[in-house]
């Protein structure tokens, strides 16, 4: 294998991507090239406008994370920030600084903020940043693409007696960092999704990948973005590489994140089974071939399998660059077989 295509989120897709990129570099992943790149095709619909900046979670995330500059304590921004803007948008009493922009983070978005106005496409944008980022430490062997240039966005309906509806619909990071995700969602509304077009690179990156990995991130709001993008789960269907993805759910519950506050708002079980049966297999219409789970729910094993899906359980708790690539090397034998 020389090209791998990971479609990832946020904080559990990069650490999953930094740890698959130490397997190939130490030589550990079954059939894989020494020299093999790796495309990230990285979730866009957690994007937001906030203090006139164009701010990318997943992206930035990933782009930090591989270039070594992720704060991993919060997962999320840049190491050793401070805070110094927001303390003082706070005290002229801006809105929204429940939206903690460090002094570092911001320059980040300020680049891609004038790149934008100025005409260039996030793809371009993005590739520019992760020049930074990602050439000193990787050279040529990691790409990052959005999903989509198109602007598409994430908001959640949740309960609100004083609304006509009893409904109040709020921007997904509004939901996540503000609510921290403890109300239910009622519903959710992807503004934009049905209208986008894969951004460039995309698909000749599915389709051209000797693998397709779906890493342990948010089924719903990361990965399913990805492939809610019109065209993509089509051509994932299709590719000739095998798919195999890990589940982000471990023993009934999500390591990070609000994995099951999203499937309970869509109806799918919040078990490592619900979460690969609601992928699919592709004998079935679905878009894997193999689906990956925690040891502690391999009674699961039987079911995925009955459903047409490649399936075993293995230790999945991310706890290092060596134990991730474990798991990756586990994923490509079980979909290699």
């Amino acid at each position: 294998m020389r090209t791998i295509t990971v479609l990832s989120g946020g904080h559990g897709g990069a650490r999953f991507i930094a740890g698959l990129l130490h397997g190939i570099q130490a030589g550990t992943l079954p059939g894989v090239a020494p020299d093999a790149q790796v495309t990230v095709i990285a979730n866009t619909a957690d994007d937001l406008w906030i203090h006139g900046l164009k701010v990318c979670p997943d992206l930035d995330t990933v782009m930090y994370t591989l270039g070594h500059g992720l704060d991993h304590e919060r997962g999320w921004g840049r190491t050793e920030e401070t805070w110094s803007i927001k303390d003082e948008l706070e005290a002229y009493g801006v809105p929204n600084t429940w939206f903690g922009l460090g002094d570092r983070d911001i320059a980040t978005h300020l680049v891609r903020t004038q790149m934008l106005e100025a005409g260039f496409p996030l793809s371009q944008v993005t590739e520019a940043l992760c020049r930074r980022w990602l050439t000193p430490v990787h050279g040529d062997r990691v790409r990052v693409l959005p999903m989509t240039d198109d602007r598409v966005e994430t908001h959640v309906a949740v309960k609100d007696p004083d609304s006509p509806s009893g409904l109040r619909v709020v921007h997904f990071q509004e939901y996540w960092v503000r609510l921290r995700a403890g109300v239910p969602a009622e519903q959710l509304v992807f503004v934009g999704l049905d209208e986008a077009t894969a951004g460039p690179g995309v698909v000749d990156a599915i389709s051209g990948a000797d693998l397709v990995i779906l890493p342990p991130s948010n089924p719903v709001v990361s990965v399913g973005t990805v492939l809610g993008v019109p065209g993509i789960r089509e051509v994932v269907r299709a590719a000739s590489a095998p798919v195999v993805g890990i589940s982000p759910i471990i023993g009934g519950h999500h390591v990070r994140g609000m994995a099951e506050q999203m499937l309970a708002s869509i109806g799918v079980d919040a078990t490592a089974a619900g979460v690969g049966l609601h992928y699919g297999a592709r004998s079935g219409g679905g878009v894997l071939d193999g689906w990956l789970v925690d040891e502690r729910d391999a009674d699961a094993v039987d079911t995925l399998r009955s459903a047409g899906l490649r399936a075993a359980g293995v230790p999945l708790w991310m706890s290092s660059d060596e134990a991730t690539a474990a798991m990756a090397a586990a994923a490509i034998e079980l979909v290699a077989r």
